[in-house]
């Protein structure tokens, strides 16, 4: 490899560094305008395995629409011991719920989502839409114009996914016997009275949830992080 070449390289590990957030190409395009996207990527796929084949104490993951380097996860009861166990805030079942849902079915209105879970899903929402991983994406073209929700990066970034492409599909569970509840289930439901209040909800154990939450603690313990997500 030339001294140009690894000039490069070695600034672009440099920014993948002290960047707490995931480096879009774009961003890199911008610091380094005479080099093309593809020798960005190349140089970044260089990184990975270099990393890789030392098997080294970081790693660099594609996540968000962007790359970012973590800890590797093999380093994690070290770097756990190392914060004491610091975990960030962690979502309540009734946020991972609503979250499923609007994953799922964005974009999708609250009425929708109350509709699937039987229960009031205002503070749900609220909480969601103030911790930044869901989105207002549009309006719903009925009486009224209620809002219509979608997931953003940060919801990508808080579950370590590359894209939503990455979250399991919903005919995995139709093949393993197991559905996700219809709207015309959950409305059936929840008009009889099966969840009353905003601690539980129709769509409790289904596998969508399920799936977000181990998503979430295997992000938690894996290592994977800056800091190991100490900070909420």
């Amino acid at each position: 490899m030339d001294e140009e070449t690894q000039k490069y390289k070695s600034a672009i590990e440099a920014l993948l560094f002290v960047s707490e957030k995931p480096v879009l190409l774009e961003q890199l395009k911008e610091v380094f305008p005479e080099l093309g996207p593809s020798q960005i990527i190349d140089l970044i796929k260089e990184l990975q395995e270099e990393y890789f084949n030392r098997t080294a104490g970081m790693v660099v993951v594609e996540i968000a629409g962007g790359f970012q380097m973590l800890s590797n996860s093999d380093a994690a009861v070290y770097i756990r011991e190392f914060y004491k166990t610091k975990t960030k805030e962690k979502l309540s079942r009734p946020a991972l719920e609503s979250l499923a849902i609007i994953a799922y079915k964005q974009p999708v209105g609250r009425a929708e989502v109350e509709m699937i879970r039987g229960v009031n899903s205002d503070s749900t929402i609220a909480h969601l839409l103030n911790k930044g991983l869901i989105k207002i994406t549009g309006r719903k073209e009925v009486p009224g114009r209620p809002f219509l929700y979608g997931t953003t990066k940060e919801f990508l970034e808080y579950f370590g996914l590359k894209s939503l492409e990455d979250m399991p599909k919903m005919e995995e569970f139709t093949q393993l016997g197991i559905d996700m509840p219809s709207t015309s289930e959950a409305a059936a439901q929840a008009s009889s009275g099966v969840a009353v209040d905003d601690t539980s909800g129709v769509v409790a154990d289904t596998p969508a949830v399920e799936q977000m939450q181990e998503q979430s603690a295997s992000q938690e313990g894996s290592g994977q992080s800056r800091v190991m997500n100490t900070e909420a």
